[in-house]
């Protein structure tokens, strides 16, 4: 299990988070929801075990597996948890599959078996044809599916001695629609088939519908709910939670809600919600 308790941070008079309690299990797919400055990332930084900033005050407690995350050495730490963070960097030209291949530091790296990895993992991103591309020349959506591959390198493995957790901060933000899916598609089948714990920061309601096993909702750095999408994705919380109107059917595709969201202030849409 990773989990926090009573989590707390704050920038100086300022609360980034207050009193956050969550929990991610092996096997299942949670989703984080909230507007901006929320605090959403700030939580996944502190359940990834990130070294805040000293102007930044924590207290309460993050474990991995029963230990205080930061008890764990850096590469212990790396070989059960990777994060994938808003924006990705590197220094230098390497290519896609350079790039993937850094996933596997935590495991020595360099090797022929990392290198297979690593192109695995490019095909489960559907990034195998941008192997010998140079990230530079990529796109915004492309480069964002080749650093998602190397955190699915990172924890390739599907045997493992101890539970392993995948933390990724608005996967799906440079992709388009099919790429959306693909990405929390291959997400949920990666970590069903490895029993990984998978947390995703989204911010598309009608993804989070189809794809998460459990949703926790911030507000002003404070839990407002938590539970299975069709019981917090209400119109009320909506409502509450990200000031817009909303209008919850049934998908004629899928077996999951359908949201309708509109301003505030267009009372028809409410109306019509009843």
């Amino acid at each position: 299990m990773l989990e926090c308790n009573e989590l707390h941070v704050r920038a100086g008079w300022r609360r980034l988070l207050e009193g956050i309690d969550l929990r991610l299990a092996p096997g299942e797919f949670v989703a984080v929801l909230g507007e901006n400055g929320a605090g959403k990332t700030t939580l996944l930084r502190a359940l990834a075990g990130e070294r805040f900033e000293p102007a930044l005050r924590a207290s309460g407690a993050v474990r991995l597996n029963s230990r205080a995350i930061d008890g764990y050495p850096v590469r212990a730490r790396a070989r059960l948890r990777a994060v994938l963070p808003q924006q990705s960097e590197a220094a230098f030209s390497f290519t896609s599959l350079e790039v993937a291949a850094l996933g596997r530091y935590a495991f020595g790296g360099g090797g022929e078996d990392d290198r297979r990895i690593a192109r695995q993992a490019l095909a489960l991103a559907d990034a195998a044809h941008l192997e010998r591309r140079e990230l530079p020349t990529l796109s915004g959506g492309e480069r964002a599916r080749v650093h998602l591959a190397a955190v699915f390198a990172q924890l390739w493995e599907r045997e493992s001695d101890a539970a392993r957790y995948l933390l990724l901060d608005e996967p799906t933000v440079a992709l388009d629609l099919a790429h959306q899916h693909h990405v929390l598609a291959s997400a949920r089948t990666f970590a069903a088939e490895r029993g990984l714990g998978v947390l995703a920061i989204l911010h598309d309601l009608n993804l989070v519908a189809q794809y998460a096993d459990r949703v926790y909702v911030l507000r002003d750095g404070r839990l407002l709910a938590q539970g299975e999408p069709r019981q917090v994705l209400s119109p009320q919380l909506i409502a509450e939670g990200f000031a817009v109107a909303a209008c919850v059917l049934a998908h004629p595709l899928k077996p999951a809600p359908l949201i309708a969201t509109a301003q505030r202030s267009a009372p028809a849409q409410e109306r019509a919600c009843g």
